[in-house]
């Protein structure tokens, strides 16, 4: 199931729009994921000086929350944060997301690339719809814990 599991992770991450990223011993705050599973990698595009950064520029561990019922994911994932100066990686994730917090775009002075590296998570992935429904409806019905998807821990 472990595989399983991580690949479900990996999938559904990729629907995820914002989870929660606290580096050492900074308060969480929201931040945009982008997966990277052929890389074991995961990318945000930061300002410098924010927490992330900060985190990143000391390489330091960080914890990556997602609890996101439209991508059917909720983990908490723990890893390091390393700022990357990659103009290519950087032009392959810029986005509208992004550029909507730089006032000069892509070009902004301000503009930090963080990779974060997880290496090990506790996961839940459900696939959502039908079965879900089906899943809590029966619950109720039978007193039994309804069976809403995969749930364990991963090493990456």
């Amino acid at each position: 199931m472990s595989n399983d599991l991580k690949n479900a992770f990996w999938n559904q991450l990729k629907d995820v729009r914002a989870g929660l990223l606290s580096a050492e011993d900074e308060r969480p705050v929201p931040m945009s994921p982008q997966a990277d599973a052929d890389n074991n990698a995961i990318w945000f595009i930061t300002a410098r000086g924010s927490a992330a950064d900060r985190g990143a520029q000391s390489g330091g561990e960080a914890l990556f929350h997602v609890a996101d019922s439209k991508a059917h994911l909720y983990a908490n994932v723990s890893g390091k944060l390393t700022a990357v100066n990659d103009s290519g990686k950087l032009d392959e994730l810029w986005n509208a997301f992004a550029a909507a917090w730089f006032e000069d775009g892509r070009d902004d002075s301000a503009v930090q690339l963080v990779k974060f590296t997880p290496h090990d998570a506790e996961i839940w992935a459900g696939d959502g719809g039908a079965s879900f429904m089906y899943e809590i409806a029966k619950a109720n019905l039978t007193g039994d814990t309804p069976d809403t998807g995969d749930h364990g821990r991963v090493v990456f």
